[in-house]
Order: C-alpha cells, then structure tokens, then sequence
C-alpha cells in the first residue's frame, strides 16, 4: 500500500478480535519505527509490553482507579467492572516511556520524536492488519500505574498503546484541509 493511502485510512481502533499478536513481530515493527528524526541522538526512548496474563495486573489497577473515581458506592464495582472488563480484552499494551531530560529544549525534541515513533509505528501496525489507539489516560500518572510498568523517576509514559487486530474500525472523521489552516509569507 502506498504512504499516502496508509495514512489516509489508519484509524484509532477500540475494539478487538479475541486473538494474540505476535511478539516478533512487534519487535520488528518498532525496530522500524524508531528511524525518526532525534536532535543530538538522545534516543530517550523504551517500550514495555504487556500481553497475556500481564494484562490482569494492569485491568485490576484501572478497576481499582475507576472505582475510587466513582461517588456513588453502589455503581462503583459496575463502574470498575466495566474498566478492567476494557482493560482485559486488549491483546496487547506497548507502554512508550521517555526519559525526560532537564533542559527545556532538548525535552521538547524528545517528545517531538517519541510521538513521531508512536504514529510511525501506528502506520507499521496498520499495515500489517493491526490497528491501535493511542491512550494518555490519567492512569499514566497513577504510581500504581508507572509501578506496573517500570516506570521510574524521570521518565515520562508518553503514552499507552492498545493493540490488536481490529474487530471494528471506525469510519473516518473529516478533516480541514491544510489550504484552510496555510499562511505562506512570501515578502520581506
């Protein structure tokens, strides 16, 4: 398939057929993904992947998160029910972590690059018939969360990726096109 169409029918997918990814094939895919442009080769990148029975621990933290948000004590376990009842059926998570440098600048680079990893191996999934959706969910900052994952301090978790071959895909939401949103400058 060709760069343009790819991109224009990749989609964010929620729901998933019942059926496992391939961790090596993961692996490939990121190892492609990472060929982003990087300021200075900080490369402050890593991946955590969670599939299989490690996707219980991560649906009973975001049960457990759901039924603290939850005012009403009654709704509260249907509440969290339903969060890991979303959590469990993701075949796989790929958690992208960055570690966070202290300069301003250099920080912003690195993020500017580990998203670009993140949609560049979205494309690389699409391909291959799996769809994803980015999450950046306030779990991401729960200490339970990061606990979960690895994550340590000063390292962000960029975001959360739910992976799986697709049981729905959503139809396409319009887009402006860029000639609405160009100002071109072409005088001194």
């Amino acid at each position: 398939m060709e760069l343009a169409q790819l991109i224009r029918d990749r989609r964010s997918v929620h729901q998933f057929e019942d059926r496992p990814v391939s961790l090596d094939l993961v692996k490939e895919l990121l190892d492609t993904a990472v060929w982003v442009p990087n300021h200075k080769m900080t490369q402050p990148w890593r991946f955590v992947i969670v599939q299989g029975e490690g996707r219980e621990r991560l649906a009973n933290i975001a049960r457990a998160g759901a039924e603290k948000r939850e005012k009403d004590p009654e709704k509260s376990q249907e509440f969290g029910q339903k969060f890991y009842n979303r959590f469990i059926s993701v075949p796989m998570f790929v958690a992208v972590v960055m570690t966070e440098n202290t300069h301003p600048v250099v920080w912003e680079e690195d993020y500017a690059s580990t998203s670009c990893i993140i949609h560049n191996f979205s494309l690389l999934a699409w391909e291959q018939g799996l769809g994803l959706v980015w999450e950046t969910y306030p779990l991401l900052h729960s200490p339970e969360f990061r606990e979960a994952l690895g994550v340590k301090p000063g390292e962000k978790l960029i975001g959360s990726l739910h992976l799986g071959y697709p049981a729905k895909v959503p139809t396409a939401q319009s887009r402006i096109p860029a000639a609405e949103l160009l100002t071109v400058i072409d005088r001194a």
